[in-house]
């Protein structure tokens, strides 16, 4: 399959330094079958280890590889807003470094977008990882398709490809600062569909996630696309009250019973208080935990500081005919 169309492919680099060559060699074999009009974006997101060194090795020797180098760590998602931000290409795909998503899955990709998809996604029928990461992947995804009150894909990642339409849309048009990518490719609305594939482990090195990380980032997922868990703090709300009703019902009742002798004697009043506070104390701390993490990502937006800060851009392409340079001064 070769195509006119142009394709860039966005890779978030971070603690990938043992990856790189490799993901390059794979990516340029993939890619010259699909186009000849291909560029190869790297965004090292202040990575600790050598990747910068190499990365600059090989934007030296192939000016198709571009290199933008962050001030310090701002996360994958504003990692991949960033080389999207200098992308010229008509699609965009975007993927991690760490080769987990295989590079030979393009060609699927760009099949389908050539097909009239502007959007492609990834699914990831299985993932070579434990059996309790699993099923913690799929009850995230399933739970997350639940709370979201638009059509969200299951087991798609990041890894996928976008039109430039599509890319342009989530630009210019989404400011905000915690972004959950896959949740905004979905939210635009446009026609998609997806690829399945396995996902492999770690091409080199140790995965950076870990299990309190990847909580958070199921929560800032369903925090950013659902009221979904306001809506469940009015329910709890009436259950706890019902609840309530129904225990001081029984206790009247019980109480009424021992004084007409039918019971030997009255129920005992300090267990009963001792339940009820402690019910009572967890409703409202489960509510107040849901309130903070709305507040927490509302504290967030309204500072409206940059999502990145670029320190610099190895860029060694010729001047674009159309003036689509991006945006490198962070947004």
């Amino acid at each position: 399959m070769l195509t006119s169309r142009s394709l860039s492919v966005v890779i978030a680099c971070y603690r990938d330094a043992g990856s790189v060559r490799e993901c390059y060699r794979r990516l340029t074999e993939v890619l010259s079958e699909v186009t000849d009009d291909y560029e190869i974006i790297y965004v090292n997101d202040a990575s600790p280890d050598d990747a910068e060194a190499i990365l600059r090795e090989l934007a030296d020797s192939d000016a198709r590889v571009v290199v933008v180098n962050h001030t310090r760590n701002f996360g994958s998602q504003n990692a991949f807003l960033s080389g999207m931000a200098v992308s010229r290409g008509d699609g965009v795909v975007l993927m991690d470094g760490d080769l987990q998503d295989p590079p030979e899955i393009i060609p699927g990709l760009v099949a389908k977008w050539l097909e009239g998809y502007p959007i492609v996604y990834g699914i990831r029928t299985r993932r070579m990882e434990s059996a309790f990461r699993n099923a913690a992947y799929r009850l995230f995804y399933r739970l997350f398709r639940a709370m979201a009150r638009f059509d969200v894909p299951v087991d798609a990642g990041d890894f996928g490809l976008m039109d430039r339409a599509v890319v342009k849309m989530l630009l210019e048009s989404f400011p905000e600062r915690l972004t959950f990518l896959r949740g905004l490719r979905a939210y635009t609305g446009f026609r998609q569909t997806g690829v399945e594939y396995v996902r492999q482990p770690r091409f080199d090195g140790v995965s950076t996630n870990n299990l309190a990380s990847n909580i958070r980032w199921a929560l800032l997922g369903i925090f950013s696309f659902s009221d979904k868990p306001l809506e469940y703090i009015g329910r709890l709300a009436l259950l706890a009250v019902l609840l309530t009703g129904f225990a001081i019902s029984v206790y009247l009742g019980a109480y009424v019973l021992s004084l007409a002798g039918i019971l030997d004697r009255p129920p005992p009043g300090y267990m009963t208080l001792l339940l009820a506070v402690l019910c009572m104390g967890s409703v409202q701390l489960v509510c107040f935990s849901i309130i903070a993490e709305y507040l927490r990502h509302m504290y967030e937006e309204v500072k409206g500081r940059p999502r990145y800060i670029v320190r610099d851009v190895i860029d060694n392409r010729p001047p674009p005919a159309t003036g689509n340079t991006g945006d490198r001064e962070g947004a």
